[in-house]
């Protein structure tokens, strides 16, 4: 069985660090494990736990800030946020269980980016416990703040490889007063997206433009918050603009219950494998289009605002190894990039998160040396190995 490390504060960690480092130990680092199945992952000598690194470390609703330790799921800061008419503008898969220190780690953003930013534009402040036994802070506590070098960034999206997130400071919003969404349905992925375009154009600004492709059929999932006016407005157009390609409209005032499976598409989709393409805006569609013209592809699921197209095929081996090999090819060609986000186990051995290096890779691997020169985190986890 794995050994696992469970520090019990910052300075605790940092020293579990270096003692594995000093050993030549390798650690896979775990929040709640909600992205365990991300990148090629390898089994380590042991587990380092961050379920005791949990809690509220300060709250200033006048500053619309929050700190938080590395080990806190998103639903408690979200449940002490609410108690000040506050929340955090973060909407990740699985909401109930991922931690913040892992939402950072792998940069999880959700639907919400269009309309708030992401997680490297939320994140203020962090203290990262190293390889060497030392703790380093980036940022502060506040949201206007001069620190040299932006290690927050650095950080966001580093999987664990070059430290463990201990604490972190956020951006919070005040909640909005009401909600909805939209549902239009639509006979072609193209008059779905040409909807998502010409919304994006306007001055509405939603929370989330999704569209959704399975069995043939199209959806686009328009989400507004704010003033009851403003999404009263936006839901109006919505209507509007879908009347002019022949969509029909459905409305619903929840629209997280109705995002929810959508967004965690890749924690669901344990069959096959899922494709996560990073695409030029003014490709998204052609992209979906072509692939939902797979026989091996059971679904497609595109945010309309930000370029993200996560594709679900399954089937035989052969049929998924061939989809998922074609939609890489076919983000590249368009300037994208593309990944292999989940695949089933008996695919690991034969279908790679990274099948070929992206760009940028060689100072990837220069950061890691010198952030962990012993290679002892999450060795597979990201693109270097």
């Amino acid at each position: 069985m794995t050994e696992v490390i469970a520090p019990a504060d910052a300075g605790d960690c940092a020293r579990a660090l270096a003692a594995a480092a000093g050993a030549r130990r390798t650690l896979r680092i775990e929040g709640a494990g909600t992205k365990a199945y991300l990148g090629d992952g390898v089994a380590t000598d042991a587990v380092l736990s961050t379920r005791l690194l949990a809690g509220i470390v300060d709250h200033v609703p006048a500053d619309l800030t929050v700190t938080v330790l590395g080990g806190t799921a998103l639903s408690t800061v979200q449940r002490v946020l609410a108690s000040a008419g506050q929340f955090l503008p973060l909407d990740p898969p699985r909401p109930d269980r991922a931690t913040v220190g892992g939402i950072i780690a792998a940069n999880s953003n959700g639907f919400g980016r269009l309309r708030y930013g992401g997680v490297r534009d939320l994140l203020i402040g962090t203290t990262v416990a190293l390889a060497d036994g030392t703790l380093a802070r980036a940022g502060g506590r506040v949201v206007k703040n001069v620190a040299g070098y932006d290690l927050n960034k650095l950080f966001t999206g580093s999987l664990g490889t070059l430290g463990v997130i201990v604490e972190a400071t956020l951006k919070v919003l005040p909640l909005p007063r009401a909600a909805a969404i939209a549902e239009v349905r639509t006979a072609r992925a193209a008059d779905a997206f040409h909807v998502a375009d010409a919304l994006l154009r306007t001055s509405l600004r939603p929370t989330a433009l999704v569209v959704d492709g399975y069995g043939g059929a199209w959806r686009l999932l328009v989400a507004a918050a704010g003033e009851r006016a403003v999404v009263e407005r936006a839901m109006l157009e919505v209507a509007r603009r879908a009347e002019e390609v022949g969509g029909v409209v459905d409305r619903s005032d929840d629209p997280g219950t109705v995002l929810a499976p959508l967004r965690d598409m890749a924690s669901w989709a344990r069959h096959g494998a899922v494709v996560r393409a990073a695409l030029p805006l003014a490709a998204t569609g052609a992209y979906a289009e072509r692939a939902a013209r797979s026989e091996a592809v059971s679904r497609v699921v595109a945010d309309a605002g930000s370029g993200i197209v996560r594709v679900h095929a399954r089937g035989d081996e052969s049929g998924v190894i061939a989809a998922a090999d074609a939609l890489l090819a076919a983000a590249g060609i368009v300037g994208g990039s593309a990944q292999v986000e989940r695949r089933e186990p008996a695919l690991r051995s034969r279908l790679r998160a990274w099948p070929t290096p992206p760009p940028g890779v060689a100072l990837m691997r220069r950061i890691k040396e010198a952030f962990d020169p012993n290679g002892i985190l999450e060795p597979g986890r990201s693109p270097i190995g």
